[in-house]
């Protein structure tokens, strides 16, 4: 019969069942589409030696007035400045209030519902978690700015002091902060409460009273959700809370700030979730990824939720952090899988083809290329890395595995004699063949096979998966490969 050729559809789907993902690549790691054909991931190598000595929740890139590039870090205890060269300052603030690593059951007084168990027995951990830290950090000007919720302070460096400094009048016991494009500075559960948002008055972060001479204001969510996050998006900011999507759009005095709601059910899944690319805000949720661009907010359709969301743990769901690939068009959103504590998988989203990546790696923070010229990630170690340079991967290999291909409708043998490779330069990856005769059927495996012109391969089965591996550390290039395949009967 002739040759099957292998048009699988860029991107990985891993929802519902294997069967589910037939004729589509299922799982992945490492690789990316782009141009019509499948290819790795860029490598990485150790920036600079630079280590934050704890695990990064939160990473912020600027270049101060003197076209200096710099770069903070923050932990769930401590604040680090680096240098373009890598060299390290810590600039915690003296007193400030360390935060948690993990996420955690509230347990302690007022954790649970008042009169909720017996007195005297001891009491099972209450349904609340508290969030690991994550420490916001923004540019203000040249200066840095940062607040953990945790110490509920905003503070201050102003490049030359050794710490950093707390920010004169401003709100305490907030959750977290934000600078909008007016340059106002913004706090969020401002005073202890969670739905509250205050702001400085323009160009002043230390003047938080509002007065009929300056813009200073307040302004409460109607929300039944917390506060999580704030993004500047375009012509305004968005605010996330663990429910719903707000608006801020200035308006000048005498009321300053407009506040709207604009999604709901749309909650974000962390204080570190949303990230703005272009003209649109992208969030991961709890169940569900969204994006707003204007208008309302739109959930995204995601080939890969029901795995992402399913092997996650959700007791540490607090810890996922967004960070942009902007030069492919990626949002990467790293999260601790089920049997894991840390950032441990990511899923990706390229949002100019709508295609959907997953795949397995330490990460836990990370900023886009820009200031620097290209992305910097952090491990959980706190070892910061420089991504898309090279084709190192330490001990990992990228790959992609297809699910089931079939004959018809899979009711016949398939029997496969060759394959046709369709690489930019042959011999650069290698492929593996995995056959069954049912959907949960014993699997056989094959090879792995070096490309030739053809490959001899010979296996047969009602439904056979295939798995290609990079086997040099190159740019490879994988197309439509075709099988020489015939029909060998029901068996």
């Amino acid at each position: 019969m002739p040759l099957i050729p292998l048009q699988i559809p860029a991107g990985a789907y891993r929802n519902g069942t294997e069967f589910s993902a037939q004729n589509r690549w299922r799982d992945v790691n490492l690789v990316r589409w782009h141009e019509g054909s499948l290819r790795p991931v860029g490598g990485w190598r150790a920036w600079n030696g630079a280590d934050a000595a704890g695990v990064v929740r939160y990473m912020h890139s600027w270049e101060d007035n003197s076209a200096s590039i710099r770069l903070a870090v923050g932990t769930y205890n401590k604040i680090y400045a680096f240098n373009q060269g890598g060299t390290k300052t810590d600039i915690t603030p003296a007193g400030f209030t360390a935060g948690r690593v993990d996420s955690s059951y509230n347990a302690s007084y007022g954790g649970d519902t008042y009169g909720n168990g017996e007195y005297g027995i001891e009491r099972q951990a209450a349904t609340d978690i508290l969030a690991a830290t994550i420490i916001t950090l923004d540019n203000w000007g040249e200066y840095l700015l940062a607040m953990s919720p945790d110490d509920g302070k905003l503070y201050e460096w102003n490049l030359t002091g050794t710490t950093m400094a707390q920010v004169s009048n401003a709100p305490t016991s907030c959750s977290g902060f934000m600078v909008t494009e007016e340059r106002f500075v913004v706090c969020f559960g401002a005073g202890g409460n969670p739905r509250k948002i205050q702001w400085s008055d323009q160009e002043d972060n230390t003047d938080w009273t509002a007065a009929a001479t300056n813009q200073a204001g307040d302004i409460e969510l109607q929300t039944s959700g917390t506060i999580l996050q704030g993004v500047r998006a375009r012509g305004q900011a968005l605010i996330l809370t663990t429910e719903d999507a707000h608006t801020m759009t200035y308006q000048g005095p005498p009321f300053v700030y407009g506040v709207e709601r604009v999604g709901t059910a749309c909650g974000a899944i962390s204080a570190n979730s949303a990230i703005t690319v272009d003209n649109a805000v992208y969030w991961m949720g709890k169940r569900g990824f969204f994006a707003y661009s204007g208008g309302a907010v739109q959930s995204i359709p995601c080939e890969v939720g029901d795995y992402v969301f399913s092997e996650m743990n959700a007791d540490q769901a607090s810890k996922v952090s967004v960070t942009a690939n902007s030069a492919w068009n990626e949002i990467w959103w790293f999260y601790p899988s089920d049997n894991g504590t840390e950032c441990d998988r990511y899923v990706a989203y390229d949002y100019a083809e709508n295609i959907w990546t997953t795949g397995e790696i330490d990460r836990t923070a990370g900023v886009d290329a820009g200031v620097f010229s290209r992305p910097l990630f952090t491990e959980s170690s706190g070892e910061i890395y420089e991504h898309e340079i090279g084709y190192d991967y330490g001990s990992l290999t990228p790959f992609a595995e297809t699910g089931p291909i079939l004959i018809g409708t899979g009711d016949q043998v398939m029997r496969v004699t060759n394959l046709i490779p369709d690489e930019k330069t042959q011999g650069d990856v290698t492929a593996k063949f995995k056959t069954r005769f049912y959907p949960n059927g014993a699997e056989t495996e094959y090879g792995p096979f070096s490309m030739s012109n053809p490959t001899s391969v010979r296996f047969q089965g009602r439904q056979v998966r295939m798995r290609v591996e990079g086997n040099q550390p190159v740019d490879w290039r994988v197309g439509i490969m075709r099988l020489d395949a015939s029909s060998g009967g029901t068996r």
